[in-house]
C-alpha cells in the first residue's frame, strides 16, 4: 500500500489530520508508539470551534462527529478564565454549539479512531518512529524495524516530538517556574458543579464530572516562583492520592474524601513554540509544535485547530492544484497557525500570573479582572472568543473586505446549513442574494473543487451577524470554515425600500458582472488544474 503523508503520533491531533486528510482524498497512514488505549481523562474541555470541525466529518451511520461527540460528553455553558469567579457565558455564541464538552479526551480519541478504521484508513499502533530523512522528492522513515516513505510527514508527536527534532526545528519558550497539579478522584463528599478555593496558601479548580466523580487542579504558593532546578526536582517526585489530600486541606479546608484516583499527575507553566511549523515535506501539529501551561482546555482544542487547518491545504499540495500562498505564502500552515501559537502563550502567561500569583494585591487585581468579565463589554467578548475558538482569524490582506480570514457563521442554506455544507476537500461559494437567479449565474464557478449553494440573506438588525455581514452578496468559504473572499457592494448590496427600487437595471447589472469576474478570480486564485503525481515509494 502507498500513501501520500504518514502521520507520526496517534493522539486527537494525529487522529483528525488523518481524518480530514483522508475525507479530502489523500493516502495516509498513522503510526502510534504506544500499544495500548492511554484511557485517562486529561483534556476534558472540547470548545465549541472544535465541535464545529468535527461537524464537517460524516461517520458510516449518518452522524456527524460533532453530534457524536455531544453525545457523549455533559454540556456547559460557560467556561473558566483563570479560575476567576466570573465565567465566560457561551449561551449567546452565534454557533450550532453555544456550550463547553465535558468530555474525556479518550473519547475524542477513540471516536476518531473508529472513524478511520471505519474508512480503512490504518493506523499502527505499537510502532514508534525512530530514524527521520528528506529529500526533495519524499520522506524516509524508520517505524519499528522497517523503512517506510511517503510524500509527507506530519509530526504529531507530542511536546518531546521525535520529528520536530530530526527535521532541525527549534523549540524556544520559558522555563517552569512553579508546579501545579491535576487529579481525577472520586469523592464521597462531593460538590455540586464548578467551585475555585483561594487562599494563601495556593488555589483549587474544582468541577463535578459524574455522580461521584470530580476534576481538581490547582497550586500550592510554596511551588510557585521556584528555580528551573528546584521544578524539576518537583516534578520527579511522584504526585500521590496524599499529596492532594494535604493540598486540599490547606487550600479547602477539606478533602472532600477524595478516593480512587483515576489520574494523578503534575503540571508546570513552561511556554514553548516552534520555530516555524514546517521545515521541507515535514509539518508539526499539536503539542509537537507548541506547550504550555493548561488553562481553560487550550491545548488541545488549538491543537484540533492545527488539524483543521493543515489538512486540506496539504491535501491540496497533494494533489497538485494548491497555489504558492497556500503551501509557503501568506495563507500557508505555517504563516496562519504559528501566529496563534504566540497568543496562545500569552495568554495563558497571562492567566498564570492571575493563576499563581498570592497575596491581597493579586486577590484586588483577580477581582477587578473578573468584574471586567461579569459586565460584560468588550474584555468579555474578546475573551470568550478567543477561549472559545469562534473569534480566532487569519490575517486579511491588504485592500481585502474585512471579513477575509475571519471564520464564517453558521449561515441558513437554502438545503442546510453552512457547517454542514463544509467539507475537507471543497470551498463553498455562497450566493446571499436571496435572488435563485443571481445563483444560477454562479452555477458556472461550481466545479471539483467549489461547490456553489444559495444563502438567505443577512439582516442589518441581525443583532449578531448584521454589522458585519449585511450587504454581502456572495462570499468563498475555505474548507476549514474561514473565508476566502466576500462580494459586496456598498450601495446597492445595503439599500432598501425605495433606494433598491429606485437602481436602474442597467446599474444592477453592471455591479452583477462586476462582481462575478471578481469571483471567478478568486475561485481561480484559490484553486487550481488537478496536477497530482504519484507518491514516491511504497509503504
Amino acid at each position: 500500500m502507498s500513501a501520500d503523508v504518514i502521520v507520526v503520533g496517534g493522539g486527537p491531533v494525529g487522529l483528525l489530520t488523518a481524518a480530514l486528510l483522508d475525507a479530502a482524498g489523500a493516502g495516509v497512514e498513522v503510526y502510534e508508539r504506544s500499544r495500548e488505549f492511554d484511557r485517562h481523562t486529561k483534556g476534558i474541555t472540547v470548545h465549541p470551534r472544535t465541535l464545529e470541525v468535527l461537524t464537517t466529518l460524516e461517520g458510516g451511520d449518518g452522524r456527524r462527529l460533532g453530534d457524536v461527540l455531544v453525545a457523549r460528553g455533559m454540556r456547559v455553558r460557560s467556561a473558566h478564565y483563570a479560575a476567576l469567579p466570573a465565567r465566560l457565558d457561551y449561551s449567546g455564541l452565534d454557533t450550532p454549539f453555544p456550550f463547553v464538552l465535558m468530555v474525556p479526551q479518550w473519547q475524542t480519541r477513540e471516536m476518531l479512531a473508529e472513524y478511520l478504521r471505519e474508512r480503512g484508513v490504518r493506523v499502527h499502533y505499537g510502532v514508534e518512529v525512530t530514524d527521520v530523512a528528506q529529500s526533495g522528492e519524499e520522506v524516509r522513515i524508520r517505524a519499528g524495524d522497517a523503512p517506510r516513505t511517503a510524500r509527507y510527514l506530519v509530526g504529531a508527536d507530542g511536546a518531546r516530538s521525535i520529528v520536530r527534532a530530526a527535521a532541525g526545528i527549534d523549540f524556544p519558550g520559558s522555563t517552569p517556574t512553579m508546579t501545579g497539579f491535576v487529579a481525577d478522584v472520586e469523592a464521597t463528599d462531593p460538590l455540586d458543579g464548578v467551585e475555585y478555593f483561594w487562599n494563601d496558601a495556593g488555589y483549587v479548580g474544582y468541577m463535578r464530572l459524574g455522580e461521584t466523580s470530580v476534576r481538581l487542579f490547582g497550586a500550592e504558593s510554596a511551588d510557585t516562583g521556584l528555580t528551573s532546578q528546584e521544578v524539576r526536582r518537583r516534578q520527579a517526585e511522584p504526585f500521590t492520592l496524599a499529596d492532594l489530600r494535604t493540598a486540599l486541606t490547606r487550600i479547602c479546608g477539606r478533602d472532600f474524601g477524595v478516593h480512587s484516583p483515576s489520574w494523578l499527575s503534575r503540571t508546570g507553566n513552561s511556554g514553548r513554540y516552534a520555530e516555524r511549523y514546517r521545515a521541507g515535506r515535514i509539518l508539526l501539529a499539536g503539542d509537537a509544535a507548541h506547550i504550555h501551561m493548561p488553562a481553560a482546555g487550550q491545548g488541545l482544542n488549538v491543537g484540533l485547530q492545527d488539524a483543521a487547518n493543515l489538512a486540506w491545504k496539504l491535501a491540496a499540495e497533494v494533489h497538485g492544484w494548491a497555489p504558492e500562498a497556500l503551501v509557503t505564502g501568506e495563507f500557508g500552515y505555517d504563516s496562519e497557525r504559528r501566529p496563534v501559537a504566540d497568543r496562545l502563550i500569552a495568554d495563558t502567561l497571562a492567566q498564570d500570573a492571575l493563576f499563581h500569583t498570592f497575596g491581597r494585591a493579586a486577590a484586588a487585581l483577580r477581582a477587578t479582572f473578573s468584574r471586567f468579565i461579569e459586565r460584560g463589554g468588550e474584555v468579555a467578548a474578546e475573551l470568550t472568543g478567543w477561549v472559545s475558538g469562534l473569534g480566532v482569524g487569519y490575517p486579511c490582506p491588504a485592500g481585502a473586505h474585512p471579513l477575509v480570514g475571519t471564520r464564517a457563521p453558521d449561515l441558513a442554506l437554502t438545503s442546510g446549513s453552512l457547517m454542514r455544507a463544509l467539507r475537507a476537500d471543497r470551498f463553498l461559494l455562497v450566493d446571499l442574494t436571496g435572488d435563485r437567479a443571481a445563483g444560477s449565474a454562479l452555477a458556472h464557478l461550481g466545479g471539483a473543487r467549489t461547490q456553489v449553494v444559495t444563502a438567505r440573506p443577512v439582516d442589518a438588525q441581525d443583532a449578531v451577524r448584521g454589522a458585519a455581514w449585511h450587504g454581502v452578496r456572495a462570499a468563498l468559504i475555505r474548507p476549514d470554515g474561514h473565508v476566502a473572499h466576500v462580494s459586496a457592494s456598498a450601495g446597492r448590496l445595503s439599500a432598501t425600500g425605495a433606494e433598491a427600487e429606485a437602481e436602474t437595471e442597467a446599474e444592477a447589472e453592471a455591479v452583477d458582472g462586476a462582481e462575478a469576474r471578481a469571483l471567478a478570480g478568486a475561485v481561480a486564485a484559490w484553486t487550481g488544474p488537478d496536477r497530482r503525481t504519484a507518491p514516491s515509494g511504497d509503504l
